[in-house]
C-alpha cells in the first residue's frame, strides 16, 4: 500500500481542528494564530500540516473569524463562556464535527507531523481507547490527540461543572499514548516573541520547512 493510500485510510471518518481560541497572553493578548511568521499567519502553517491528514478541517477561534475564515477553513468559536481553554477547542469541534473521530493541533506549532493521525489512530484502535494522545518522548502533549465523537457529552458536562484542566479530564478516560519520541520537535509551539523570531530564522536559514 503507497504512503498516499495509507494517508486516506487514516484519514476517513476524522475531522481536523486547528486550536485557535485562547486570550495568548504571553504573547500580550495578540491573537496568536494570526502572528504572521514566514509572510503568513501562523494558524495557516499549522492548517497546511493537519488537512492533508483529515475528511475535513475546522479553526476554533473565538475573535477575528472573518481573518481566519480566509484561510479557507470553516471557524468555530468555543461554545462554553470564558475563554475556557483547549478543552472549550476541541468540545466545539466534537460538536461541531459529522465524523466518528476529531483530532486537535494548536495553532502555535508550524511543525505537525505528518503522520500525526495515522499514529494516533493504529494507537487508538490497538488499544480500542477511548482517545489517544501524543507522547514526545520526555512527556504527554495532549493538544494533539485524536478522540471518539462519543465523548462530546462527557466533555459538555465536565466543562458545564467547571473543569478545565486536560490532565484531569484524561485521567477519567482510557487514554493510549503514542510515541512521537522520533520527532521531538514537530511538537516545538511558539509562545513568546522570542519564540517567534527565533523559527523564522531557522526558516529563513532553510533549517525547518512547516
Amino acid at each position: 500500500m503507497s504512503a498516499r493510500h495509507r494517508n486516506e485510510a487514516s484519514a476517513r471518518n476524522v475531522t481536523g481542528i486547528v486550536l485557535a481560541g485562547g486570550r495568548a497572553r504571553r504573547m500580550g493578548g495578540t491573537d496568536k494564530g494570526l502572528i504572521p511568521l514566514a509572510g503568513r499567519p501562523l494558524a495557516a502553517h499549522a492548517l497546511d500540516r493537519l488537512e492533508p491528514q483529515v475528511e475535513a478541517v475546522l479553526l476554533n477561534a473565538n475573535r477575528h473569524a472573518d481573518e481566519y475564515a480566509r484561510l479557507g477553513a470553516r471557524v468555530v468559536p468555543d461554545t462554553i463562556d470564558g475563554y475556557a481553554g483547549p478543552l472549550a477547542g476541541l468540545l466545539a469541534g466534537l460538536e461541531a464535527a459529522t465524523s466518528d473521530l476529531v483530532v486537535t493541533a494548536p495553532c502555535d506549532s508550524p511543525f505537525v507531523p505528518a503522520d500525526l493521525v495515522a499514529r494516533l489512530r493504529r494507537g487508538l484502535e490497538d488499544a480500542r481507547a477511548e482517545l489517544a494522545v501524543a507522547h514526545d518522548g520526555d512527556r504527554l502533549q495532549p493538544v494533539f490527540m485524536l478522540v471518539r465523537r462519543t465523548l462530546a457529552g462527557d466533555l459538555r458536562a465536565w466543562l458545564d461543572g467547571g473543569g478545565r484542566k486536560i490532565d484531569v479530564w484524561l485521567a477519567d478516560h482510557r487514554v493510549a499514548e503514542v510515541d512521537f519520541s522520533d520527532v521531538p520537535e514537530a511538537f516545538r509551539n511558539i509562545n513568546t516573541s522570542e519564540e517567534r523570531d527565533e523559527v523564522e530564522s531557522q526558516l529563513a536559514a532553510g533549517e525547518r520547512k512547516p
